[in-house]
């Protein structure tokens, strides 16, 4: 298969970005003073929220924002998923050998990779149009985050490249089918307004102010562009029923 035709080479070049900046984290975190991992984890986290404000005010729709927040939650507690998370992590911890914040480390840089909305266009760009640049862009974005997150949590973070790895290219290999979704009007923009506030939950984890399995939101994400898709099928039924 010709390379350039391959519908996860961006996610290829993703992973191997976070593998490496955890690298260069777990290197730094042996090197580093622990009295400074406070001053590094709390600099993240300022960060971090800064950068889901950020992503929340793409949004055009608040109280959609809002309600997907809640029902996502809601389902999220249904589904178990904080368990099912802890559960995984576990498995890896054992797995891959850790202690202290391995767990936390792989479910918040996994959560934090794969929420925002680079990872959904950039995959379906990658598949569907050969143009890897998008997750070129994110890969650099993430590796230098990965050395900060690993120099705090440790080894769970270089785990979390695995997690990108399988995320990423779920997507890429189901793009065909998750573009007619991703096309309808205003999907993105809600979708990256409600990981904004995923990612500002795990800012105000890592800073201290509030610690939350942020994991349980994760269906929320489904939850905004679902209700618009849906939305804007039944529109185009309307007005084709009524032309």
């Amino acid at each position: 298969m010709d390379a350039r035709r391959l519908p996860i080479r961006g996610t290829l070049v993703n992973t191997v970005a976070v593998a490496a900046g955890a690298s260069l984290g777990l290197v730094a975190k042996n090197l580093l003073d622990p009295k400074l991992e406070t001053v590094v984890i709390f600099g993240v986290g300022l960060c971090v929220m800064a950068l889901g404000l950020k992503l929340f005010l793409k949004g055009q729709n608040v109280v959609l924002t809002v309600a997907s927040v809640v029902v996502g939650g809601v389902l999220g507690v249904l589904l178990h998923i904080e368990q099912g998370f802890a559960a995984v992590a576990e498995q890896a911890r054992q797995l891959f050998g850790g202690q202290g914040t391995f767990n936390e480390g792989l479910i918040t840089a996994s959560v934090l990779y794969c929420v925002g909305p680079m990872t959904l266009l950039g995959c379906l760009k990658d598949a569907l149009e050969g143009d890897s640049e998008l997750l070129v862009i994110k890969s650099w974005l993430d590796g230098i985050t990965g050395i900060f997150l690993a120099a705090a949590f440790g080894p769970g973070v270089l785990v979390s490249a695995l997690v990108v790895l399988v995320v990423q290219s779920a997507i890429s290999l189901l793009a065909r089918y998750l573009k007619p979704v991703a096309d309808a009007p205003g999907v993105i923009d809600e979708a990256t307004a409600v990981g904004g506030v995923i990612v500002l939950a795990i800012g105000l984890g890592l800073a201290g102010l509030k610690k939350f399995p942020v994991e349980t939101f994760l269906p929320a994400l489904v939850v905004a562009p679902a209700w618009l898709w849906i939305a804007a099928k039944s529109k185009r039924q309307t007005a084709g029923g009524t032309g």
